[in-house]
C-alpha cells in the first residue's frame, strides 16, 4: 500500500520550474536557473524521505475504546500518539470509525515536537445498539523541510458493544443515592402517611416512640399503648415493552423503542434503589423476554444483557397474549409501566378490553409517545392554503393523542403523554408519585 505522497509545495514549485525550462526557450540564460532550482528540489526532497523514512516505526499509535457504549450519549474515545522521531513532525489523522456513524472526513491535525507524546480525544454519540467496529488508524507524518509525506498504517482493530443508556442509568443511580434527583428535573413529591407498615399493637415500652401511641387502644387498656411497624415490603415494578413496528418510529436519530429500552433501564435501576423490586417483559405478536420481578444484585446486570438484544419484527403486537402472560406470570399485584404507541384512537380502543382486564388485577401504566414534529405543526403559523390544510391534520392527530390518554383514563388506567426526550423523566415522576401515594 503506498505510504510515500508529495505534498503540494513540490508540484508548485515544479510547475514555476517548468514555465522557468519554457521561458528559455526564449531567454537562453534561465535554463541554467532552471536546471539548478530542479537539482535543488530533487535533492530537498530526497533528504526530505530519507528523514521521514530513518525509522520503521517513526509514530506510534494506540486507541482506548470503552469495551461498552451507551446509546444516545458522547462517549470518549482516546488516540495516544508518540513521536519516535528527534525532530518535530506536523501529523494529519484519520481514524477508522464504524460505519454506523457514517463519517467521512474525520480527521484530527497534531504538531509534535521530538520523543513527545500527544493524546486525542473526541465523542461518538451511536444512535442504534449492537456491534460497532473500529478499524485501523492512518497518520500522515510532514518531513521538516514539508516537502513529504509519510503514511503509517496502524492496526488497531477493536469490536465494542453499544448498550442502552447505563450512562444516564448511572447518572439517575447517583441523584437517587444522594436524594437529589431534582436536578434532573425529577419533582419532589411529599410523602404521605407513614413509611412503615402496621403491623401489631404493644404495650409502650422505654424507648418507643411517643408519636406512635394509639390513644384509643390507650384509653381501653388503661396502659398506654403503641402501634407497631415493620418495614415496608418491596413492591413489584415490572417493564413492559412493546416491540411492534409502531415503536420503530425514529426521533432524532433514535427510534421509540430505543427511547423506551433506556427509560426502562433507569426506572428499574432507581426501583431497586428504592428497595422495590424490578422486573421486564417484552412483547410483539408473542412473548419475547420475561425477567421476573427482583432486587438481587445481579437483577439490573440481566436486565442490561436483556435490553441490549431487543429489535422490532415490524408486526404487530399482540395485547392478549400479553394479558395471557401477565395473568400466568405475575401472582401478585405489580406496577406495569407499558411503553407502547397507538396510531389513533380506532387503534386504542381495538387493543382497549385486554388493557382492562390487565388493570383489574395489577397497576397499570400506559406510556404513549408525543410526536414532536406534529406540536411543531400545530404551534406553527400557517402562511398559504396548504399550511392550512397541513396544520389542520396535525392538529387532529394532537387532539386523538389527548383523546387517548382521557379514554384510558375513564377506564381507570393510568397513561402519560410524553415527548420522547422527556421520556425518563416523566416516567420516573409518575412511578414516585405512585409510590408516595402508597398507590402500587
Amino acid at each position: 500500500m503506498q505510504s510515500f505522497y508529495l505534498n503540494k509545495i513540490v508540484y508548485y514549485i515544479g510547475g514555476a520550474i517548468a514555465l522557468l525550462f519554457i521561458a528559455s526557450y526564449f531567454h537562453p540564460p534561465l535554463y541554467r536557473v532552471a536546471a539548478l532550482l530542479m537539482i535543488i528540489l530533487l535533492i530537498a526532497v530526497l533528504a526530505d524521505a530519507v528523514l521521514v523514512y530513518s525509522k520503521k516505526k517513526g509514530i506510534i499509535a494506540t486507541r482506548t475504546v470503552p469495551d461498552r457504549m451507551s446509546i444516545g450519549d458522547e462517549n470518549r474515545i482516546s488516540l495516544h500518539l508518540f513521536n519516535n522521531y528527534s525532530y518535530p513532525v506536523t501529523l494529519s489523522v484519520i481514524d477508522e470509525l464504524p460505519v454506523q456513524f457514517q463519517e467521512r472526513h474525520w480527521a484530527r491535525k497534531a504538531d509534535l515536537q521530538g520523543s513527545q507524546s500527544a493524546e486525542i480525544d473526541y465523542y461518538l454519540k451511536p444512535l442504534t445498539r449492537g456491534e460497532y467496529l473500529f478499524e485501523d488508524i492512518n497518520i500522515f507524518v510532514t518531513a521538516p523541510l514539508r516537502l513529504v509525506t509519510r503514511k503509517f498504517r496502524i492496526s488497531a482493530r477493536k469490536t465494542t458493544k453499544v448498550y442502552p443508556s447505563f450512562m444516564q442509568m448511572r447518572r439517575f443511580q447517583l441523584l437517587a443515592i444522594s436524594n437529589r434527583l431534582q436536578e434532573a428535573g425529577i419533582k419532589k413529591t411529599p410523602k404521605l402517611g407513614h413509611s412503615m407498615e402496621f403491623d401489631n399493637i404493644k404495650e409502650y415500652v422505654r424507648g418507643d416512640d411517643y408519636r406512635t401511641i394509639n390513644w384509643k387502644a390507650t384509653s381501653r387498656k388503661g396502659n398506654v399503648m403503641v402501634n407497631n411497624y415493620t418495614d415496608e415490603k418491596s413492591q413489584q415494578i415490572y417493564c413492559v415493552i412493546n416491540k411492534g413496528r409502531v415503536m420503530k418510529m425514529p426521533f432524532e436519530g433514535m427510534t421509540l423503542l430505543d427511547y423506551a429500552i433506556n427509560a426502562s433501564l433507569v426506572l428499574s435501576n432507581i426501583s431497586i434503589v428504592k428497595q422495590d423490586k424490578a422486573g421486564l417483559i417484552t412483547f410483539a405478536e408473542q412473548q419475547d423476554s420475561f425477567i421476573p420481578a427482583d432486587k438481587r444484585p445481579g437483577q439490573m446486570n440481566l436486565l442490561l444483557e436483556t435490553l441490549y438484544k431487543q429489535q422490532t419484527r415490524f408486526l404487530e403486537a399482540d395485547y392478549e397474549k400479553l394479558y395471557a402472560i401477565v395473568r400466568n406470570s405475575i401472582t401478585s399485584r405489580s406496577l406495569l409501566v407499558l411503553f407502547t404507541n397507538f396510531e389513533s384512537l380506532e387503534g386504542l380502543q381495538r387493543e382497549l378490553p385486554a388493557l382492562k382486564r390487565t388493570a383489574h388485577y395489577h397497576l397499570l401504566l400506559v406510556v404513549l409517545f408525543e410526536n414532536t414534529a406534529i406540536k411543531e405543526l400545530t404551534e406553527s403559523r400557517a402562511g398559504n392554503l396548504e399550511e392550512v390544510y397541513i396544520k389542520t391534520i396535525a392538529e387532529k392527530f394532537a387532539f386523538e393523542k389527548r383523546q387517548m390518554v382521557k379514554e384510558l383514563q375513564q377506564n381507570g388506567i393510568l397513561s402519560i403523554l410524553t415527548t420522547p426526550q422527556q421520556l425518563t423523566v416523566n416516567t420516573i415522576n409518575k412511578y414516585l408519585e405512585l409510590k408516595n401515594r402508597a398507590w402500587i
